[in-house]
């Protein structure tokens, strides 16, 4: 294995997620205009497909602690990485199980990058690695554009292209991810029993994730095809779409950062309001190019930052628990996303796609009247801002006896005897 530093592990790890979540698993919705063209495919059933890859990383995700710990971290991503270059093979009869593939590849990914973020990068520098990673699903839609812009309608050259990266992210995966599963230091408190774990908070929490991944799916499978239909603009104009979700996704961590430090649930109501006013836009001017893609942006930054949010409080409610805490939340958008988008599908074969997005949007807008109740994190009234933030919940994951986070040692983790699986 060769050695990363911690900044190159990063870089390294976005672009996995890259290829896994911004190629393999946003990528359906970009080309569902000629997809639905060439395939005479209705809305409800592109729904349908929409969906089969979130519940194939539903699958993938609930496993993936198990696979990683017996399979240690490369030879997960590199597994994963093959149902990624299995999942975009272009051929049509196949595309139902392709998308399911793509789903497994995405499930699988951040587990492995996760363990191997714990063996060869300082604790200290958790937050920051991970914020960087997290940013690779925006920029593997951003990566998405340039074959939407020169490929319109060639979708199937547009989905070899992005097989090849996923085969080149599976060799690095092997030369430069380490075979050990987590490693977890001897002296670290055990993680509190399952009844002792605030339950409700995590109820609640997975309420908001689910809503708001119902609602997003909207957007992320049938947003191009929205300005296609109804708008009129040409296929190729939907990359600007993309990109623009993919550029303003970037600020998502700052966003999640910054709400941790100070008041989560009126962060969550603003980015719902946003993500409500995003689809009501896109369907009130689906043919004005300019709003279009300013739809796009507030799209992009309510729903990065979403996901950050949730992601962060997931990791504070659920200190000890490294394979539960960052995926828990992950799991509930992706359950909602799977369930919304055959719903969205149904809902634009019935009425068409602007009352379909005027409805969702309206949901959006209940929900973020619901923030109050959003649960925030353990003890948030009595911690002060250096116990905030992306690394203060990293932190927090390993403690000690008396509940505090466990010191860095004096030796690196990648330096200590690791386990092989």
């Amino acid at each position: 294995m060769k050695t990363l530093s911690s900044t190159g592990f990063a870089i390294f790890g976005a672009a996995l997620v890259a290829i896994s979540y911004g190629l393999a698993r946003f990528a359906f919705g970009l080309f569902v205009p000629p997809i639905r063209d060439e395939l005479e495919l209705t809305p409800y059933v592109i729904g349908i497909i929409g969906a089969l890859p979130l519940i194939s990383f539903l699958l993938a995700t609930a496993i993936a602690p198990f696979t990683t710990d017996h399979l240690g971290a490369r030879n997960t991503a590199v597994l994963s990485g093959a149902f990624g270059v299995g999942g975009l093979a272009p051929d049509a009869l196949m595309l139902g199980v392709g998308v399911f593939a793509c789903g497994i590849c995405t499930g699988l990914m951040m587990p492995a990058l996760t363990a191997a973020m714990q063996a060869v990068v300082k604790r200290s520098m958790h937050g920051r690695v991970s914020s960087v990673m997290n940013a690779g699903t925006s920029i593997g839609v951003i990566v998405a554009v340039p074959t939407v812009l020169f490929l319109a309608g060639a979708w199937r050259l547009a989905y070899l292209s992005f097989a090849i990266l996923a085969g080149i992210g599976v060799i690095a995966a092997w030369l430069f991810l380490p075979s050990v599963s987590r490693i977890m230091p001897g002296n670290a408190a055990p993680p509190p029993p399952i009844s002792e774990l605030p339950w409700s908070r995590l109820v609640r929490l997975s309420l908001f994730a689910f809503l708001m991944g119902f609602i997003s799916s909207a957007y992320w499978i049938f947003a191009p095809d929205l300005v296609v239909t109804l708008g009129g603009l040409p296929s190729g104009a939907t990359g600007w779409l993309w990109l623009s979700v993919g550029i303003a996704g970037l600020g998502g961590a700052a966003v999640a950062d910054l709400a941790d430090r100070n008041n989560p649930p009126i962060t969550q109501a603003l980015m719902l309001m946003m993500l409500a006013a995003s689809l009501a836009l896109l369907a009130a001017s689906p043919g004005q190019s300019l709003l279009t893609v300013f739809s796009a942006l507030v799209f992009g930054l309510a729903y990065m930052s979403l996901t950050g949010l949730y992601l962060m409080t997931g990791i504070r409610l659920l200190p000890g628990r490294l394979s539960m805490g960052p995926v828990l939340p992950f799991m509930a958008v992706s359950l909602g996303q799977a369930s919304g988008s055959p719903v969205v599908g149904g809902l634009v074969d019935a009425f068409g796609y602007a009352d379909a997005f005027a409805m969702f949007a309206a949901l959006g807008i209940l929900v973020a009247i619901l923030s109050p109740f959003y649960p925030g994190h353990i003890a948030q009234a009595e911690e002060d801002e250096e116990d905030t933030g992306l690394q203060a919940a990293y932190d927090h994951q390993i403690q000690n006896e008396e509940g505090e986070p466990l010191e860095e040692p004096d030796v690196d983790d990648a330096e200590k005897p690791a386990v092989t699986p």
